[in-house]
């Protein structure tokens, strides 16, 4: 078996795409949005874990820039070495989130920014409930996804082959909240990324915070 068929899927798409994928998402207004919600709720110095952190940036650079420490962990080698190249004020980690194994209320926050789509159901409600146990109670959690009822659609993305898994909005909402966390706002938008093979997909951003006790 070639190396690239034993890879996670997600990391053999993402090692292809590299910085193109930074600059055809850097135009998404509502991922500001969100990172300025998050700049404005956070104390001074705050952990805060980064799902997928792709390049650095804009995630984990505006986040290391503010002063708060982050972790990036990215299950590409590709974006993990462009992130550490690219923020070097944050620390990076190639791993697979689905594996790494996450303290109870390590982190002040947690951002995942469309991380969990070529993950099964089953395992992207693992991978929030984990990531509400990691985040503090009263902690932050910003999460987006690609709002759609689809599993294990093959389709493709910026000229690479995916197949993607999804909910719904009411439905990821819902897995949101039976992980413990309030969702405190919602923005749903349609975002058509800058890449001549892009076409236009609706975005669903939560705000949330962990509920307390």
């Amino acid at each position: 078996m070639a190396e690239d068929d034993r890879r996670a899927p997600a990391a053999v798409v993402f090692d292809a795409l590299g910085l193109s994928y930074e600059q055809a998402f850097a135009a998404s207004e509502p991922h500001r949005a969100s990172l300025r919600w998050l700049l404005a709720e956070l104390a001074p110095g705050s952990r805060v874990l980064d799902v997928g952190s792709g390049t650095g940036r804009p995630t984990a650079r505006t986040l290391a820039e503010a002063g708060h420490r982050v972790l990036g962990v990215d299950v590409s080698p590709v974006m993990v070495a462009l992130a550490a190249r690219q923020v070097p004020d944050a620390e990076f980690r190639h791993a697979d989130i689905r594996e790494l194994p996450l303290d109870e209320a390590s982190f002040d926050a947690v951002c995942a920014y469309f991380s969990l789509l070529q993950m099964s159901r089953a395992e992207q409600s693992a991978v929030v409930a984990g990531l509400a146990r990691a985040v503090r109670p009263g902690g932050l959690v910003a999460l987006a996804t690609v709002p759609l009822d689809v599993e294990d659609a093959q389709g493709m993305f910026m000229g690479q082959p995916v197949r993607v898994t999804s909910f719904g909005a009411e439905a990821f909402t819902e897995l949101v909240r039976a992980a413990g966390l309030s969702v405190l706002a919602e923005e749903q938008a349609l975002f058509t990324p800058d890449h001549p093979d892009a076409v236009a997909e609706p975005h669903l951003f939560l705000h949330c915070r962990r509920e307390a006790g």
